[in-house]
């Protein structure tokens, strides 16, 4: 599959679903492997995080806890900055080993905002586990544990990232087309 639409933009094909499975599997193993005898509690971001989760998790195969929260700081395909809590943590972390699951960590100040937060319960740790990242953006010095791609500062949609709510269950990555981004 080539290019696609979604509402009003053009995309084309980024990253496969097969090698965005590889990638997890190889970060899921270091977190078997750094966290077995923990019991982690996973802070799942919504909505764009829960495919990757879904498929990280079941690669971890680890005992865990599972938790989900949801922030919001998009509008149409520009980060707004301001984070917005929606839904918060009903979990108890302290002393716990907690992985924040994040879709994509673009400016950094949602992840930001996020371990301040979480860092306020007295957890034994924060580790952060990303399917994105794009350093070209980032604005805070947030430390990235686990990590499927580093890309580039284009708009993508697919695997559970959208573009104004629609998108999410494309099994590839798409990048906007040089031509939308004008």
């Amino acid at each position: 599959m080539g290019n696609i639409r979604v509402l009003d933009k053009e995309f084309k094909i980024y990253i496969s679903e097969e090698t965005i499975k590889a990638r997890i599997a190889e970060i899921a193993t270091s977190i078997r492997e750094d966290l077995a005898d923990k019991n982690p509690l996973f802070i799942v971001v919504l909505n764009g995080a829960f495919i990757f989760a879904a498929d990280l998790l079941r690669e971890t195969n680890i005992a865990c806890e599972i938790n989900f929260i949801r922030l919001s700081s998009y509008e149409g395909t520009n980060s707004t900055g301001k984070m917005k809590n929606i839904m918060g943590l009903d979990k108890n972390i302290e002393g716990r080993s907690v992985v924040i699951v994040e879709d994509i960590i673009d400016t950094g100040l949602t992840m930001e905002y996020l371990c301040k937060t979480i860092a306020k319960s007295n957890p034994a740790e924060i580790r952060i586990a990303s399917l994105f990242v794009k350093p070209g953006k980032l604005q805070t010095d947030i430390k990235t544990d686990y990590k499927c791609f580093d890309i580039d500062n284009d708009f993508i949609v697919g695997y559970g990232l959208d573009y104004d709510g629609v998108g999410r269950n494309l099994k590839n990555i798409y990048k906007i087309s040089e031509t939308e981004q004008e």
